[in-house]
């Protein structure tokens, strides 16, 4: 059976890899996003990541679409406590900012559509430097205080104002960030590594990084002359037109060769061996794409091959 990982110093245990909710009731409806979430479990998954904002963005979707979908499979599989669920606060059109009343009753919403009565792990989704630390942790340590939150993590936020908030934690005895979640992977380094990857690694945070794959970019299926069709296909597809990009995928299938492993095996695999980083969170849309995602628990890159990786993506 694959090793867990501690989140940091919670006593939190997570899978490798973290199931990313975006899709959920987005490109895959509820029949889909059952199959992927029962294949996930079955394979010792038991990490999921979501906002209350997915997938606000799709017409006719108002928010909170991956929560409720997500909330009903959890009630009808039983197994909330075999599962760790993560979800954010801050974009939810209705819910919008980390104000101390906002980010309350945003958490009850998400209680509500999760249809349980507590959040494992509960994220800052967007810092909002306007409002001062001390009012955002305060709102987020009386989430705790009431047992509605484990622990809380913070994405998407400056280094400096990710030191001012675990020091204010700290001062003052209040719950204290133990996870963060950055944009981070082989084609996208310099959004983690530097000051930022620096706070984390002295607090002990652990890092879930997302778009692990680059929008679908480190699945190996972007190349010179094809065409994919994907929601996401121009944001992933710009890398070919960079030196690194061609590079990195040819890295990647040097390795994925001789482990006889699919390209985002590797990818998420270099990425689960960085420093601090606990798992990494990729989505699929239907059970095919999974194997190729839940392999990153068995795969152990050589001292070589992370090199390799590494320069290519350097």
């Amino acid at each position: 059976m694959t090793s867990l990982r501690k989140l940091g110093p919670s006593d939190l245990e997570v899978f490798p890899l973290s199931l990313g909710g975006n899709v959920f009731g987005w490109t895959a409806d509820e029949t889909r996003s059952f199959a992927v979430l029962d294949a996930y479990a079955a394979a010792g998954g038991n990490f999921l990541d979501t906002a209350d904002s997915y997938s606000a963005w799709v017409e006719g979707n108002e928010g909170g679409e991956s929560e409720t979908v997500i909330g009903r499979w959890l009630k009808s599989r039983g197994n909330r406590e075999d599962i760790v669920v993560a979800t954010k606060v801050s974009q939810h059109p209705a819910y919008p900012g980390l104000s101390g009343a906002n980010i309350k009753a945003a958490a009850d919403a998400s209680l509500r559509r999760l249809g349980t009565d507590h959040i494992d792990l509960y994220y800052t989704h967007f810092d909002k430097p306007e409002v001062p630390v001390e009012e955002i942790i305060g709102a987020l340590d009386e989430l705790v205080k009431a047992g509605k939150v484990r622990y809380i993590a913070a994405s998407n936020i400056s280094p400096e104002r990710l030191r001012e908030s675990l020091e204010f934690s700290d001062r003052e005895g209040l719950a204290r960030y133990v996870a963060l979640q950055p944009h981070y992977n082989l084609v996208s380094r310099d959004t983690y590594e530097g000051s930022l990857l620096e706070v984390a690694s002295r607090a002990g945070l652990a890092a879930v990084p997302y778009y692990a794959l680059a929008a679908g970019f480190l699945t190996g299926k972007y190349r010179p002359g094809t065409t994919v069709d994907s929601p996401r296909a121009g944001g992933a597809a710009r890398h070919l037109a960079t030196e690194r990009g061609p590079r990195v995928l040819a890295a990647l299938d040097e390795v994925a060769g001789a482990h006889g492993v699919a390209v985002p095996t590797v990818a998420l695999a270099w990425l689960a061996a960085r420093p601090t980083v606990a798992a990494p969170i990729a989505s699929a849309r239907t059970v095919e794409q999974l194997p190729a995602l839940l392999g990153v628990a068995d795969l152990v890159l050589t001292d070589d091959e992370l090199t390799l990786l590494s320069r290519a993506s350097a």
